[in-house]
C-alpha cells in the first residue's frame, strides 16, 4: 500500500464515525432545503435521539460535578477553578463582543429596513432582580431540580453534594465512590446514544432547515449574512488562538481532532446542553483534567455563551438601524458590550432568561415594546450558529482555565489520569480517539471508533425549542 493510500485509510479509520456525523447532517440539510417544511415528516427520528441526551443531562451533569467535587484534594482547588472559569467567561465574552463591533462597523447593520413592528404577545413578569435570582439558583422541592429547566440549581446542588462528601473524609469514600461509578456508568451511556447520532442529527436538521428557510427573507437577510460568517470566523480564528494559548500547537492538533462530534450536535440540536455528554468526552480525550472539565463545561452550557454575545450585539445593531440610532459613539459601544455579556451570559441560566434579555436589550435603550418580537425572530434564524459558538467555546474554556490551574502540563497529567481511568477499568481505548502525539491514551472506554464521550442548558422552559430561545 504506498503511503497516500495509507494516509487515507487510516483518516476513514480514526474519523470515521465523526464522518458519518457530519454527513448525516450535510443530507439533512439538503433534504430541508429541498422538501421545506414537509421535511418536518422526519423530525421523529430527530425527536428520539434529542429526547434521548435530554433525558441524559441532568444525571450525567449532577453526577460529574458531585464526582469532581468529591475527589478535589482541596477547596482552595475548587476556588482557583471557579476563579479562573469566570475569568475566561468574561475574557471571551467581550472578545465575542468586540469581534461583532467590528464586523458590524465595517459591513454595517443593513440598510432601509422597513419591518413593521407589532406589538408583542403577554409575557410572564419576569418579577424581581431577587425574585430571578432565586429562582435561578434554587427551587422549593427536591422534584423539580431532577429537571433542565433548573441547571443552574442543580449545578449548585451536585456541588454542595460534592463538598459534603469530601469534608467527610474517609467516611465518605462510599458515596464518592458511588458518585465516580456513576459518572462511569452514564459516560458510557453516553457512548451508547452517540452510535444512534448521524440518523437522529440528519433527521432533526433536516425538520429544522425546513422550518427556518422561509424565515429567512426580507429585512432578516442583512443579519443572517452577517452573522453565519461572523460566527464561522469567530469559530475557527479565536478557538484555534485559545487552543494555541492553553497548550501551544499539539493543542490545537488535539481539539480540532476530537471537535467534531459537540459541534455536530450543538448544530443539529441547536442547544448546548444537549452537547454536554458529547463536550465532556471531547475534552477527556485532548486531556483536560477531570475535575477541570466536570465542572467548568455543565457550568459553563449554562452562563458561558459566546455565540449568544454575538447575536446580542447583532440584535442592539439591527433594532439602531431601524429607529436610526448611532450604535459607534464609544459610550454606545461600551453599552452594548455589558449588556451583551448580561444577555448572553448572566441571563442565559435564568428560566426564561432568553426573553428577560432581549427585554432588557429593549429598555435600556428605550426601545418601544413593539421591538421586542424583532430580535426575537433575529435570535431564532441565527440559533443554530450561535449554540454552536457557545458549546464549542466551552469546552475550550476548560482548556484555558486548565493551562492556567494546572501551568504547561495540565495535557500531560490529564492524558495520565485518563490512562489510569482506563486501566482500572480493564477497557482498551478505541483507535484514532486522542491527540496525534498521544495515539489512544484519552479515549474513552466503550465509544465508537473516533467518537467522543460525555457531558444550553439553556435555562428555559425545556425541549429544544424553548432551549433554542433562552440561549439567545
Amino acid at each position: 500500500m504506498d503511503p497516500w493510500t495509507e494516509t487515507a485509510v487510516n483518516i476513514l479509520r480514526n474519523y470515521r464515525f465523526p464522518l458519518l456525523i457530519l454527513l448525516g447532517v450535510a443530507l439533512g440539510a439538503v433534504v430541508g432545503l429541498v422538501f421545506g417544511e414537509r421535511a418536518a415528516v422526519v423530525k421523529p427520528f430527530g425527536s428520539i435521539f434529542i429526547n434521548m441526551m435530554f433525558t441524559l443531562v441532568v444525571p450525567l451533569v449532577f453526577f460529574s460535578i458531585s464526582s469532581a467535587v468529591a475527589g478535589m484534594d482541596s477547596a482552595k482547588r475548587l476556588g482557583s477553578i471557579l476563579g479562573s472559569m469566570l475569568g475566561v467567561f468574561v475574557g471571551t465574552g467581550i472578545v465575542a463582543a468586540i469581534v461583532m463591533l467590528v464586523a458590524l462597523r465595517i459591513f454595517g447593520p443593513g440598510g432601509g429596513l422597513d419591518i413593521a413592528l407589532e406589538a408583542p404577545q403577554d409575557q410572564d413578569d419576569p418579577g424581581s432582580i431577587g425574585d430571578q435570582i432565586v429562582q435561578a439558583f434554587t427551587v422549593e422541592d427536591f422534584a423539580d431540580i431532577i429537571s433542565t429547566k433548573h441547571m443552574l440549581a442543580l449545578i449548585v446542588f451536585a456541588v454542595l453534594v460534592g463538598l459534603a462528601t469530601s469534608r467527610l473524609g474517609e467516611r465518605g469514600a462510599p458515596v464518592r465512590g458511588l458518585l465516580n461509578s456513576a459518572n462511569e456508568v452514564f459516560m458510557s451511556f453516553t457512548s451508547l446514544i452517540m452510535y444512534y447520532a448521524p440518523i437522529g442529527l440528519g433527521a432533526y436538521f433536516a425538520a429544522l432547515i425546513g422550518e427556518l428557510g422561509p424565515q429567512i427573507v426580507g429585512g432578516y437577510v442583512h443579519a443572517v449574512l452577517l452573522f453565519y460568517p461572523v460566527a464561522i470566523v469567530y469559530f475557527f480564528a479565536a478557538f484555534t488562538l485559545y487552543a494555541f494559548l492553553a497548550g501551544g500547537p499539539r493543542a490545537i492538533g488535539a481539539f480540532w481532532k476530537n471537535i467534531a462530534e459537540p459541534a455536530a450536535v450543538s448544530l443539529g440540536t441547536s442547544s448546548s446542553v444537549a452537547a454536554i455528554p458529547a463536550n465532556l468526552q471531547a475534552a477527556r480525550r485532548f486531556g483536560v483534567p477531570a475535575d477541570i472539565r466536570e465542572t467548568i463545561i455543565p457550568i459553563g452550557a449554562t452562563i458561558h455563551m459566546e455565540g449568544s454575545v454575538l447575536s446580542a450585539i447583532l440584535k442592539i445593531a439591527f433594532l439602531f438601524a431601524i429607529f436610526d440610532r448611532d450604535l459607534f459613539d464609544p459610550l454606545t459601544m461600551l453599552t452594548a458590550v455589558g449588556i451583551a455579556l448580561l444577555s448572553g451570559m448572566a441571563m442565559s441560566g435564568i428560566p426564561g432568561g432568553g426573553f428577560i434579555g432581549e427585554l432588557m436589550i429593549v429598555t435600556m435603550y428605550g426601545f418601544p415594546p413593539a421591538a421586542l418580537p424583532v430580535i426575537s425572530v433575529i435570535g431564532t434564524v441565527i440559533d443554530p450558529p450561535a449554540t454552536t459558538v457557545n458549546a464549542v467555546g466551552d469546552n475550550v474554556s476548560s482548556m484555558l482555565v486548565a493551562r492556567i490551574v494546572d501551568g504547561r502540563g495540565w495535557r500531560d497529567k490529564g492524558l495520565a489520569e485518563a490512562r489510569r481511568a482506563n486501566a482500572a477499568t480493564g477497557l482498551e481505548a478505541p483507535a484514532g480517539t486522542a491527540g496525534p502525539e498521544a495515539p489512544a491514551e484519552a479515549a474513552v472506554p466503550t465509544a465508537p471508533v473516533g467518537t467522543p464521550a460525555p457531558e444550553d442548558p439553556a435555562g428555559a422552559t425545556g425541549g429544544a425549542t424553548a432551549n433554542r430561545k433562552a440561549q439567545q
